[in-house]
Parts: C-alpha cells; sequence; structure tokens
C-alpha cells in the first residue's frame, strides 16, 4: 500500500530551521500533488505548502518568506526558517492524485505526522 514517511520534525528555538522530509513508498505510478499540512492543539488543520509535478507552488501567506518547498519525484521537502512560537503544530505530509497499482482511482494519502515544537 501507499504511505508516507515523514522526518525532520523537533524541538528548535524562535529564529531556527528544520528541514521536513516526506518520502512515498509503494507501488506508486505517480503522484500529482504533494504538500505540507499543519494542526496546532485546538486548531484546525490547515494547509502550509504544496506542489504539482508540473511546478506549481501554493504557500499559505503566514509562511511566505519563510518556508520553502520542494520536490524530488515522490519526495516532497519542507525548509523551515525563521520560525516563530506560532509554527508550533504536528506537520502532516499531503500526496494527492496518486496513481498506483492498488487501485484504479486516485488515491490521497497522508502521513502520520511530525512535531515542531519552536520555544521562545
Amino acid at each position: 500500500q501507499v504511505q508516507l514517511v515523514e522526518s525532520g520534525g523537533g524541538l528548535v528555538q524562535a529564529g531556527g530551521s528544520l528541514r521536513l522530509s516526506c518520502a512515498a513508498s509503494g507501488s506508486i505510478f505517480t503522484i500529482d500533488a504533494m504538500g505540507w499540512y499543519r494542526q496546532a492543539p485546538g486548531k484546525q488543520r490547515e494547509l502550509v505548502a504544496a506542489v504539482t509535478s508540473g511546478g506549481m507552488r501554493n504557500v499559505t501567506d503566514s509562511v511566505k518568506g519563510r518556508f520553502t518547498i520542494s520536490r524530488a519525484k515522490n519526495t516532497v521537502y519542507l525548509q523551515m526558517n525563521s520560525l516563530k512560537p506560532e509554527d508550533t503544530a504536528v506537520y502532516y505530509c499531503n500526496a494527492d492524485r496518486v496513481k498506483s497499482n492498488y487501485g484504479s482511482r486516485d488515491l490521497e494519502v497522508w502521513g502520520q505526522g511530525t512535531l515542531v515544537t519552536v520555544s521562545s
């Protein structure tokens, strides 16, 4: 089955940097969009950044100029610079419109989440 494996979360001081990585595994033909969402305690999950196979990027305003999303085939990265305490959240990798050997319909797949904590 298709799975997303995330890494890179941790504890960092305000102003510091982290790089999140997410690798898709399984019998995958193509993935159109890959990206990152985050969810803080008591808050709704929100899109942080995403990139399509064609290179189109969508980045939420609150992280523009600080976060950079990049992709290499079925691996997506999120470089997070100038981190703020309000960036503290569980970050989830997402893959959408996944074509695989496991079904005729496109899939949406979520990672298990990686915790990012920014101290002030």
